[in-house]
């Protein structure tokens, strides 16, 4: 036979297989296709229908609080399994307390122990009430987590969502105990913060006060001051020494004369004596000179010693007099003058 023959037959041959597997295939997916809607999904919306529908369709509020049926736990498995079917479709699953699926299937379970429509439809819902619980957690309701946690626990004690739905509770009870002792602590900052300015606020009032005390001091010493200077009195006139007086009496030819105060100025009061509110006097000796002016002025005696004497020569020191006399003639004298300092 030709080869070239044979082989166009074989090509022949495999061109013609490759469409019927491909139409195979095609008839299989087909039949797939119409088995899942005809069939697998028809069930599983059977099953979620008797199961109470998905859990992310959201339960009202209605719903979670209506009252549980009178007299619960006379009801038989049949009743039982009925309220446990309506609390699925309304997804009743873990609450309210008394009146969810999850109550009546276990009461059921326990009147009849082999009844496999309750252990199923508990085996079956379990993911769906775990949500349940694990919004309970979120929402931070830790009271109704724990109590939903653990009517699971009676449903399958050994399933790990329950694992995870501890961690979970614990790790958000931790959260919360967090962020209330960080509210507590800025709470207790903010207290601490309000009491220290009030606290600046009395001491600055304070101390504006005792400067304006201060102040109203100062100002009325200066007014004292200014007083006292105003009414100093003048000096008395001065008190001529023993050689001055014999002079005097003993000259018999011209016109004699003493000394006589012109000008008298009075002594200022020291500040620190005014402060101190100390007073003294101060026993002065000097010299009138042919021209009325003082000098050779001199301390001679001082209560208390040194506060006055300075303020007591500058006085002096400032003094004017008509110079004494002898024969017509004006002669130098020596005089003593006891200066008072009272407040």
């Amino acid at each position: 036979m030709d080869t070239r023959y044979i082989l166009e037959t074989r090509r022949h041959a495999r061109g013609a297989v490759r469409p019927v597997a491909i139409a195979v295939i095609v008839v299989i997916a087909l039949l797939a296709v119409g088995a899942w809607f005809l069939i697998i999904k028809p069930h599983q919306e059977l099953m979620m229908a008797d199961s109470g529908g998905h859990p992310s369709t959201p339960v009202s509020t209605a719903t979670r609080a209506a009252p549980p049926p009178a007299n619960v736990a006379a009801m038989d498995v049949n009743q039982l399994l009925a309220e446990a079917r309506t609390a699925m479709n309304e997804q009743r699953y873990l609450a309210p307390t008394g009146n969810n699926a999850f109550e009546f299937y276990l009461r059921a379970m326990e009147k009849d122990p082999g009844n496999k429509v309750a252990s199923d439809a508990l085996r079956e819902t379990f993911p769906f009430a775990a949500t349940s619980a694990e919004q309970a957690i979120n929402s931070r309701d830790f009271n109704e987590a724990q109590r939903q946690i653990d009517l699971l626990a009676k449903a399958d004690p050994t399933n790990f969502t329950l694992t995870i739905l501890r961690s979970k509770l614990d790790a958000q009870r931790k959260t919360l105990d967090k962020q209330q002792q960080l509210a507590a602590d800025q709470q207790k900052a903010q207290e601490l913060a309000t009491q220290k300015a009030a606290a600046d606020k009395v001491a600055q009032v304070k101390l504006v006060e005792q400067q304006q005390a201060q102040l109203a001091e100062q100002e009325r010493q200066a007014k004292a001051r200014a007083a006292q200077q105003a009414s100093q009195p003048a000096a008395p006139p001065p008190v001529a020494s023993d050689d001055t007086a014999s002079a005097d009496s003993g000259s018999a030819g011209g016109q004699s004369s003493t000394a006589v105060l012109l000008k008298a100025s009075p002594a200022r009061y020291p500040t620190a004596a005014m402060r101190a509110r100390q007073e003294g006097w101060v026993l002065v000796s000097f010299t009138v000179d042919a021209d009325g002016r003082t000098a050779d002025i001199k301390v001679l005696e001082s209560q208390p010693r040194r506060v006055f004497d300075r303020s007591a020569e500058d006085a002096v020191g400032r003094y004017r007099f008509t110079p004494a006399m002898k024969n017509g003639v004006a002669v130098s004298t020596t005089k003593q003058q006891r200066i008072e300092f009272k407040l």
